[in-house]
């Protein structure tokens, strides 16, 4: 079997850098540098799976060879066995070797991090504010199942139900790398409750998932920033009604504001509103990041653009369409039910697909 010399060299690689990081979060100048350590720790988490990865490829290739010597020694026993073994250690190892390729695909280095994940009703009225209601519950339901984290940051409700913003933070391992293809407008087509000729709207919600920023990754002037409070609205209890919890936080520069008043104290509310700033401070710099990138790698898969529509749930069909890889299922109910790893796994294949096409 041909070995991939290049492969195998460059996992060689990946494993002396893995030794040279492991000593350094060790080292104590290091650990008082908190962005490095940070960085390097992050790196160390990335790089050990693909060397214990390594391991199991270098650990099929012995038992390989093994069996290459056994057939071509004389011993009849050892003969009939290596004939046996050869053809499955051959196929593991084939396998092993495309699942190395697709580790060492070029990856977005804050893919580990937790996410604010926004949703707002788009065009449709009282029936887009429903429906990012059913956006909010698939994906909560979704991440909860995968034991991740879910914990509402703000909410403004729609009218009739529903919201026409809410804001959720979701931490766990691989978040953003999971969810980051879900930004987009999402287009629902269906008869709503109060249609009364039983015709078919079609309505849309918008999604957006955010890597959230630390505090070394934006430089925040606290002077360049409006702070506001007001008495919260909604769900939360006694102290809702009676006290300026809520926040709202205005950044002069950018013009971006904030608001938060799901916490249960104003101060509360003030860290989670400053969270949310440099979060949208930090994918602004990204979005003009991946504008330049843009126009060196056309991706199917992650336009960039948030104003493009990237899926459509039909209610009288029972179908979900992603128009980006032309993936389709009938499972609608399921996936609004928070079953949604076929569909995310179909846009993680095609990214990989893309990547590796632009290796060749």
């Amino acid at each position: 079997m041909k070995r991939e010399d290049a492969l195998t060299q460059k996992l060689s690689s990946i494993a002396d850098r893995y030794r040279e990081v492991e000593k350094l979060v060790g080292d104590p100048e290091v650990i008082k540098d908190a962005r490095r350590y940070r960085d390097l720790m992050r790196e160390y988490k990335r790089l050990e799976h693909i060397v214990v990865h390594q391991e199991h490829l270098i650990s099929l290739e012995k038992d390989l060879d093994q069996a290459e010597e056994w057939l071509a020694g004389d011993d009849e026993d050892y003969k009939t066995l290596a004939l046996e073994e050869r053809p499955e250690l051959q196929r593991k190892l084939a396998e092993a070797y495309e699942a190395a390729k697709i580790m060492l695909l070029p990856r977005d280095e804050v893919d580990d991090r937790p996410v604010m994940i926004e949703f707002r009703a788009g065009t449709g009225g009282d029936e887009a504010a429903l429906f990012a209601g059913d956006l909010f519950r698939m994906y909560q339901k979704h991440c909860t199942d995968k034991g991740w984290t879910w914990s509402l940051v703000n909410a403004n409700e729609g009218t009739a139900g529903g919201f026409k913003e809410v804001v959720a933070r979701v931490e766990g391992e691989g978040v953003y790398g999971w969810l980051k293809f879900e930004s987009g407008v999402h287009r629902v087509q269906r008869v709503p409750d109060t249609e009364s000729q039983g015709r078919v709207h079609t309505s849309a919600a918008t999604v957006a998932v955010l890597p959230v920023a630390e505090s070394v990754d934006v430089d925040l002037n606290v002077s360049d920033i409006r702070r506001d409070t007001f008495r919260a609205s909604g769900a939360g209890g006694q102290h809702v009604n009676k006290t300026e919890s809520a926040v709202r936080l205005t950044h002069g520069p950018s013009g971006i504001v904030v608001e938060c008043q799901d916490g249960r104290s104003q101060h509360q509310n003030y860290e989670h509103a400053l969270t949310v700033l440099r979060t949208r401070l930090f994918e602004r710099e990204r979005e003009r990041i991946a504008a330049d990138q843009a126009q060196k790698r056309k991706s199917l898969v992650s336009t960039g653009d948030r104003s493009a529509k990237i899926r459509t749930y039909n209610f009288p069909q029972g179908r979900v369409t992603d128009h980006r890889i032309h993936f389709t299922s009938h499972a609608l109910p399921a996936i609004l039910g928070g079953e949604l790893t076929p569909v995310i796994e179909a846009l993680r294949m095609a990214e990989q697909a893309e990547l590796l096409a632009a290796q060749n």
